[in-house]
């Protein structure tokens, strides 16, 4: 990254943080690659496209024969930081489960729904090619932290909402996902500055902050579309299960966000649960979380 991008980013050195601790969960896992006996197909998911934003990390189990649920993974970064190699939900590969972990354009590239577009082209690429790559078409689950919460508790809440799509490839698919795990993800996209206050790490209310870097203007200033970005817009009657967790001690992500969007679902009557992680700030990637969220895979995906 060059030294003109990183001042760019001053204001976002906690994102960053984050990022490099992923990095590390992801090198243990890389580590213990023998252990884990996965393979690796490194994909485009646009067809004629061959950036890297439209890229994903293929792992499948090789010590089982398939078909296999699909975990896609969704790395964090604030929208403007990260990378598909940031994956701590590698971990789970050896529980039987394919895992895409998947980029996509930062909002450096593009505002949203860009994000989300790439993300649906993703699961829809993966639902093509399932027979090819030996995946249950019928078990997809979506896993993301931070940025990557908020894009996983999209996908959930926006299945079937046919002007959500976006139009990169593979349309005759859906983009459905059957389970969601959205670790701290914003989730209301108009209340999410007044939530984090003036002292919040990423200077969520100022028109250089990263939610204005995503939308391409303030939210009062883009009422409409920081709607359209926020998954307590579109929770129905009929999302998947949904399975949030949030520190108790988040100072980047206003817990708020998790507990009114975690109300919304339930009154709708979705099947939700909400884990508060005691203790925790922005970063709470341990065996333990990870353990809960693959035990809530197993019981919607086998």
């Amino acid at each position: 990254m060059s030294q003109t991008k990183l001042k760019s980013y001053k204001h976002f050195w906690p994102a960053l943080l984050l990022i490099n601790a992923l990095i590390v969960v992801g090198c243990f896992f890389h580590a213990t690659e023998s252990q884990q006996q996965f393979s690796l197909l490194t994909l485009s998911y646009v067809p004629n496209d061959d950036s890297v934003a439209h890229k994903l990390d293929l792992y499948r189990p090789a010590n089982s024969k398939g078909p296999w649920p699909v975990i896609v993974w969704i790395h964090g970064g604030a929208w403007l930081l990260g990378k598909k190699e940031d994956t701590p939900a590698l971990g789970i590969v050896n529980s039987g489960y394919a895992v895409a972990s998947i980029n996509y354009r930062l909002s450096d590239q593009a505002i949203f729904p860009a994000q989300l577009d790439d993300a649906k082209a993703a699961v829809r690429f993966l639902r093509a090619h399932a027979a090819e790559y030996n995946l249950k078409t019928d078990k997809f689950g979506a896993f993301g932290m931070s940025a990557g919460g908020h894009l996983v508790a999209l996908l959930g809440t926006t299945n079937g909402i046919k002007d959500m799509e976006g139009t990169l490839g593979n349309l005759d698919q859906s983009s459905k996902v059957q389970a969601v795990c959205d670790w701290c993800g914003p989730t209301d996209l108009m209340t999410i500055a007044k939530q984090g206050g003036k002292k919040n790490k990423l200077s969520l209310d100022s028109p250089g902050g990263c939610v204005a870097k995503l939308l391409g203007g303030l939210p009062k200033d883009k009422p409409d579309l920081a709607k359209r970005a926020s998954a307590i817009t579109f929770v129905a009657a009929d999302n998947p299960p949904i399975l949030i967790m949030h520190g108790d001690s988040d100072d980047v992500v206003p817990i708020q966000q998790s507990e009114e969007f975690y109300k919304a679902l339930k009154a709708a009557n979705v099947k939700a649960q909400f884990v508060i992680v005691k203790g925790a700030k922005h970063n709470f990637v341990t065996t333990e979380n990870l353990n809960q969220a693959k035990e809530f895979f197993d019981r919607e995906l086998r």
